[in-house]
């Protein structure tokens, strides 16, 4: 199950010409490719697109309805391939997933897309994930666009400006027959807005008709050598030209703020709602986006308009270019088509703002106002008084702050089933000694932090055993390779699993199943256990590493049993099977349980049935204090208290309300002989008249032995 229904605004799909959309930006963009004819749309779930996907998947219905098709890709690549159905079709298909790290994925896909063009209209969704926030490592889509000869749309943050740049996106492609990128940064996915709808067209070509009248065209077929060259001279003679007029005449840039001035300001359209605010707090523009300094936007940012760059920027004494990112691609290519012409306009931009990070509204205002200082101070005459982010920052009370506020790492959820996992490696590394543990992508990445340590790379989904492979020596210890449930399906099977198989690799690869690729939001997979009506689901991980010959096998159904975790765990390093060792731990995603059983929970109670809800607790006579269940669980209802008791100052472990009654700190003291502190209550909510009986039959016997032993304690008056 997906982490939240879309039931509801699914409703809003179906609005008509002339209604208002009101929703988040990812919504609108869904609501733009029903109004813009698609036939088909793919894609792979990540942030900050991964509503989209959800919301499409709740869509059925209304999709059906329109003949659209619409499935969940098994990676970026498949996604990417599904393009192939605009190339001979006049097919309008849509494809997305999370910014630079699923193009990296799709890039071979996509090379061969763009040689061959496209006669439908081709839309790459991109949900670019840049800044201190991001959850990738820092690069740009706008490499890839200049690579293979993509047009990169990146429109401004606010509904309208984003739906029609979905519209414009697949006229564009489909005048130049080339795929189009449209790149929505997180604000841009979330802002909310207002649109006026159309109403929602049905593909003007079906799927069904383009099976019944297959065409084959030998001039879109990427065939080497004579079709290269054939498809790069289409990309720079025909293609190209076709683009920059598309562009120009139907001014997909913008411009506002006065026609004339002595300076300007050239931005991506991604950016225009920061720099707004940024000139706004400078006293150059007010809330309703009118300026003092002329603005040049470029919702296309690649290909450039060589012609508007020169007519805005030769009346000036000097622009700043606005480029969120590392290298400043922008900025070198208005340099290029400014000297070209012979135009001596400064340009100021990385020299201004910070080479990479996230371009906020206060890291802007410094940048502009370090340019107008040099090149128009006197625009900066009233400005309004601000108080500086770093007398903030460095006041006395924040300094206090952050000496008693601890840092917060990110870590698994309360109950998370791969805490287990991991507390078990840590005790087999008690007895075996350290070992080299290869991470990946997902949820199991938070094991690297503490309490665990444990891991030492990180080189993409499902290439957690990959990047072991070159371990694959005679040693006296073994590498140990980790990586979920999400990852095998994506990339893992063959890359990983397949390429140990065939390479005899000697290690052991953990894979953790949790039901569901958790970590982009709970999406169905192959292997959840959940019954989908639309989707293929309760496919064997154990039985696919065995198809592909792995001869070493076990599968846990119950992570939360760290003594199983354990001794599987150092059979798996001490065996003297060839070949990988392969460990499947499933347990379901806490979060995901959660979800789905509370509601049930609540209603059974409020339906006056009896339920029944377990809690963990500690005993604080028992406790002696040490914390070893903490520093082997790193659960966070599992903290410190102070006990009233003067002979005893050190503070004993608890557990607070947000327990799940997982019971893993209870497995986890069992499985590494701590102490018998932690014990199991059940709370019954209805109970029966039984349940009445029997507590108070427990508790007149409870009773007794506790009285007997209070009168059996020596006492001193």
């Amino acid at each position: 199950m997906a982490e939240r229904s879309f039931a509801r605004e699914v409703e809003d799909l179906t609005l008509g010409d002339g209604e208002l959309f009101r929703g988040e930006g990812i919504l609108a963009i869904t609501k733009a490719l029903l109004q813009s004819g698609v036939s088909y749309v793919g894609g792979y779930q990540g942030s900050p697109i991964s509503h989209l996907m959800d919301v499409l998947a709740d869509a059925k219905p209304v999709l059906d309805d329109l003949g659209v098709h619409f499935e969940s890709s098994a990676s970026e690549a498949a996604a990417a391939a599904m393009l192939a159905a605009s190339i001979n079709y006049s097919l309008r298909g849509a494809v997305t997933w999370k910014s630079t790290a699923g193009t990296n994925v799709a890039s071979d896909a996509l090379t061969n897309l763009a040689s061959s063009g496209v006669k439908g209209g081709a839309l790459i969704i991109l949900g670019e994930d840049y800044g201190e926030g991001s959850s990738i490592p820092q690069e740009r889509s706008h490499a890839f666009a200049m690579k293979s000869q993509m047009w990169l749309l990146d429109p401004r943050p606010n509904l309208e400006s984003i739906v029609k740049s979905v519209e414009d996106g697949f006229e564009l492609s489909e005048a130049s027959n080339t795929p189009v990128m449209l790149q929505v940064r997180i604000r841009a996915c979330h802002v909310h807005g207002q649109f006026v709808a159309k109403d929602n067209r049905k593909p003007a070509f079906t799927m069904r008709e383009a099976l019944e009248n297959p065409i084959r065209d030998l001039n879109r077929i990427v065939l080497p050598p004579q079709s290269i060259t054939v498809h790069d001279r289409e990309k720079l003679e025909q293609r190209w030209p076709a683009a920059l007029d598309f562009i120009r005449e139907r001014q997909l840039n913008e411009f506002f703020g006065p026609e004339e001035g002595p300076v300007g300001i050239v931005l991506q359209g991604g950016m225009y709602n920061s720099v707004i605010r940024a000139l706004q707090l400078l006293g150059l523009a007010d809330s309703y986006g009118n300026t003092s300094v002329p603005l040049y936007v470029l919702n296309v940012t690649y290909p450039l308009l060589d012609d508007e760059v020169v007519r805005f920027c030769q009346s000036k004494r000097a622009v700043l270019m606005v480029e969120e990112g590392h290298p400043d691609y922008l900025e070198q290519a208005v340099n290029t088509a400014l000297r070209r012409k012979d135009v001596q306009t400064r340009v100021a931009g990385k020299d201004r703002l910070p080479l990479g990070g996230d371009y906020t509204a206060s890291v802007l205002m410094k940048g502009i106002q370090s340019f107008l200082d040099e090149f128009e101070p006197q625009m900066l005459g009233n400005r309004p008084p601000l108080p500086s982010a770093d007398a903030v920052l460095g006041s006395p009370q924040v300094k206090a702050l952050a000496e008693v506020v601890p840092a917060r790492p990110a870590g698994f959820c309360t109950g998370c089933p791969e805490r287990p996992i991991f507390a078990a490696m840590k005790l087999v590394e008690k007895e075996l000694g350290q070992h080299h543990i290869s991470a990946d992508i997902g949820c199991h990445l938070f094991s690297i932090l503490p309490p665990f340590n444990i891991g030492g790379s990180t080189m993409g989904y499902g290439l957690g055993p990959a990047s072991a492979s070159a371990f694959n020596v005679p040693a006296g210890k073994r590498p140990i390779s980790v990586m979920g449930d999400g990852g095998f399906w994506h990339n893992g099977l063959n890359t990983s699993v397949g390429n140990a198989v065939y390479n005899k690799h000697d290690g052991v690869i953990m894979i953790v199943d949790n039901h569901y690729s958790a970590a982009t939001g709970g999406q169905d997979i192959l292997s959840s256990r959940a019954e989908n009506p639309l989707r293929s689901t309760n496919n064997s991980i154990t039985k696919a590493v065995q198809g592909i010959g792995a001869k070493w096998v076990r599968q846990i159904d119950r992570t939360y049993d760290v003594s199983k975790m354990r001794d599987t765990l150092k059979a798996a390093l001490t065996s003297d099977v060839e070949g990988p060792k392969v460990i499947v731990a499933s347990s379901e995603c806490m979060l995901n349980k959660q979800r789905r059983e509370k509601p049930l929970f609540s209603k059974g109670v409020k339906d006056g049935k009896r339920m029944v809800r377990q809690r963990f607790g500690v005993d604080e006579d028992t406790c002696t204090g040490d914390h070893a269940c903490i520093r082997l669980s790193g659960c966070p209802s599992l903290s410190l208290k102070h006990l009233d008791d003067p002979l005893r100052d050190d503070p004993v472990a608890s557990i607070d309300n947000t327990c799940v009654g997982c019971g893993n700190c209870g497995e986890v003291s069992e499985a590494a002989v701590l102490c018998p502190s932690f014990y199991r209550a059940d709370i019954i909510y209805n109970p029966t008249r039984l349940d009445r009986v029997v507590a108070k039959l427990r508790g007149a016997v409870i009773g007794f032995f506790q009285r007997r032993r209070a009168a059996r304690r020596i006492a001193f008056a």
